[in-house]
């Protein structure tokens, strides 16, 4: 079932369309900061692009305005509530299946997708990634944001039954995008992704499942696996130079809490 945006999963845990953030008071069409209280957080965006997007280090989240601000919806910290702009397309790749890409020019920083499904509890995240055989593909997303003290936020989302069309992005050890946790109306993140450089009408556009890129090494909470887990891994075909020949390995879904 295809939605454009995340819901609640099976399990009925979270419901990520809940309003929980509060809104801004302000009066213009367009907010700025640093009066504006959601941009006091962080001024997000630089027109239709996200700001430092050239530069490494901590993907921070990023607060849009939303349903409960004053200001209009031509506000410049609106963007990713706004939803797919760019024409894309779902393509046969000549080894990895489905892939997704551009049929025109996309700018660095700009907002490409996000990666929807049904927002899913810990426990039945769990339990939906053990009952997965050796042959099936796993989809599902479990997003850690690591705080300033210590403490570490979970999201889980799973796009196998509802989701859209992020479902379809390969995995890059050398990928041109890059997921940003954006939140809107709820302190449910989106899980946006976002051009890390000019990319080309025609390449295929994909981005690293670990979590490494933009972040620096060892933050992604990627368990190294041991050398008899190898056989539960499945290969990477990105062919970059710097390509570790696996897809990317959480055990921490597939064993008991």
């Amino acid at each position: 079932q295809y939605s454009p945006d995340s819901v609640a999963g099976a399990d009925g845990e979270i419901d990520p369309t809940e309003i929980t953030l509060a809104g801004c008071s302000c009066r213009s069409s367009s907010c700025v900061a640093p009066e504006c209280p959601c941009l006091r957080r962080g001024d997000n965006y630089s027109g239709p692009c996200l700001r430092g997007a050239e530069q490494g280090g901590f993907a921070r989240p990023v607060f849009e305005c939303n349903a409960l601000c004053g200001c209009g919806e031509s506000c410049q910290n609106r963007l990713v509530q706004r939803g797919l702009r760019l024409h894309l397309q779902v393509f046969r790749t000549p080894g990895k299946g489905w892939g997704v890409r551009a049929l025109q020019p996309v700018p660095r920083g700009s907002f490409v997708c996000e990666y929807a499904g049904e927002v899913l509890g810990p426990a039945e995240a769990r339990r939906r990634s053990r009952a997965q055989g050796p042959q099936d593909s796993n989809y599902i997303m479990a997003l850690r944001e690591h705080l300033h003290d210590g403490r570490v936020l979970e999201t889980f989302v799973d796009p196998t039954r509802v989701g859209n069309v992020g479902r379809f992005l390969n995995h890059s050890c050398e990928p041109n995008l890059f997921m940003v946790p954006v939140r809107v109306d709820s302190v449910v993140p989106r899980l946006a992704l976002f051009a890390a450089r000019d990319i080309p009408a025609g390449e295929e556009l994909c981005y690293d499942y670990s979590g490494r890129f933009h972040n620096p090494s060892g933050s992604s909470g990627e368990h190294k696996p041991l050398e008899e887990d190898n056989r539960l891994r499945k290969p990477c075909y990105c062919g970059a130079p710097t390509c570790a020949s696996f897809l990317p390995w959480d055990s921490s879904l597939f064993s008991t809490p």
